[in-house]
């Protein structure tokens, strides 16, 4: 279903963009520049910008310089570039945003860096933990800001969701159950397939891990009970689909918490090339003392949601949404009003806070480097279980 998800949320980013005029830019805007011409960028960054009144479109860079310049027409970016480190070379820029193939974001990332540029870089953050580190530390050594791209985790609908959990109204988390999908299927061929370019359902789908993290924040990692891949035919090394059992511990009272988390990018069909499960959206469920607690689509949930709550003594289910406002951004003053637009979607979310924070602003929400590399340690130790090599690190750098 993600792949329908994206489909969705192109559209959606379209008509925002058609029925609300450009604002008109602050002539000290942020100038981006966009790192590959990958089918994300329109809905993750390109949409999000055009309704930013401090973000310029500056630049986009392709590997061939015609593929640039086609999409600098189309987007309205002022120049484009045949290579990524032209672009990283162009002292105009400000900020850059990443969406190559995973293999390559340590790459681009730390080149960014080095360069003098704030970073929002595409999930999964890196290949692997030992890249996560150090990306993080070189940003910390730059002063610069380097984020994970987790745009979902900005939403207002993901703070009610964690309001509620946090609460205590329900008592302690028992377990979590996350899941995400593609049915139909990543087709052969794709980028995503690739063992060299850190391909894998368990990288690619790495938002299920993300839910179940945010959900059970501050708890540790103390094991990974199980992990079982369904390896891809053409390369065994990739995982088409990974069920893994993980235990956090609690820090508040020591309680363990099972996590079933299952990813697959080429989710069997209901009736085979007939029926695809295009209901599956990525979601998470949460059993605690009192309460199952459903959050529907946490990946995209500008375009549809709702947060369930069934009660385990009365069996009563009440339903919330959150779409503008909330716990994080109810009170604060953005660049669409006070609490956001109720339009916005996650990643539009994500760039207000972003700017913000390359500002040295306050922002309602962040997520830090510490998180993103406590991410790729989760991941990892999920391909050592289930006898899968690690994703490797294509950076010359990282092989020295």
């Amino acid at each position: 279903m993600a792949l329908v998800l994206q489909a969705y949320t192109f559209a959606q980013q379209y008509v925002a963009s058609y029925l609300h005029p450009t604002p008109t830019k602050s002539p000290m805007g942020l100038k981006l520049g966009v790192i590959s011409t990958a089918q994300i960028n329109p809905a993750a960054i390109i949409h999000p910008a055009e309704t930013h009144p401090d973000v310029i479109l500056y630049g986009i860079a392709s590997r061939d310089l015609e593929t640039a310049k086609q999409a600098a027409q189309k987007y309205n970016f002022k120049k484009a570039y045949g290579s990524y480190q032209d672009l990283i070379d162009d002292p105009e820029i400000d900020f850059v945003y990443i969406s190559t193939p995973n293999g390559l974001h340590y790459e681009w990332a730390s080149k960014a860096l080095r360069a003098g540029k704030h970073v929002l870089c595409e999930k999964p953050f890196t290949s692997n933990a030992e890249e996560a580190r150090k990306l993080v530390e070189l940003a910390k050594v730059k002063g610069l800001v380097c984020e994970e791209a987790f745009h979902w985790q900005f939403h207002p609908s993901a703070h009610l969701f964690r309001e509620i959990l946090d609460s205590g109204r329900y008592g302690r988390i028992l377990r979590t159950s996350a899941i995400m999908t593609a049915s139909p299927g990543v087709p052969d061929g794709d980028i995503r397939w690739q063992f060299e370019l850190s391909g894998g359902s368990s990288m690619d789908m790495t938002y299920a891990l993300s839910f179940t993290r945010f959900a059970v924040h501050g708890a540790k990692l103390k094991e990974v009970q199980s992990a079982v891949a369904r390896p891809y035919a053409q390369d065994k090394r990739v995982d088409e689909a990974m069920h893994s059992l993980i235990l956090f511990e609690d820090p508040k009272d020591g309680h363990l918490i099972q996590s079933r988390i299952y990813t697959d990018m080429a989710r069997q069909w209901v009736i085979k090339k007939i029926v695809p499960r295009v209901w599956e959206f990525p979601s998470i469920e949460v059993e605690t003392d009192k309460a199952i607690i459903y959050y529907y689509n946490a990946m995209m949930p500008h375009l549809y949601h709702y947060i369930s709550i069934t009660d385990k003594t009365t069996g009563k289910t009440e339903y919330k949404k959150q779409y503008k406002g909330g716990p994080c951004w109810g009170e604060s003053w953005t660049t669409g009003g006070k609490g956001g637009k109720a339009y916005w979607s996650t990643y539009r979310y994500q760039l207000e806070a972003f700017t913000e924070k390359v500002r040295g602003k306050h922002v309602p929400y962040w997520i830090s480097g510490e998180e993103s590399i406590a991410q790729m340690e989760a991941i990892d130790a999920i391909y050592k279980i289930a006898g899968l090599p690690t994703r490797p690190s294509v950076s010359k750098e990282m092989k020295s």
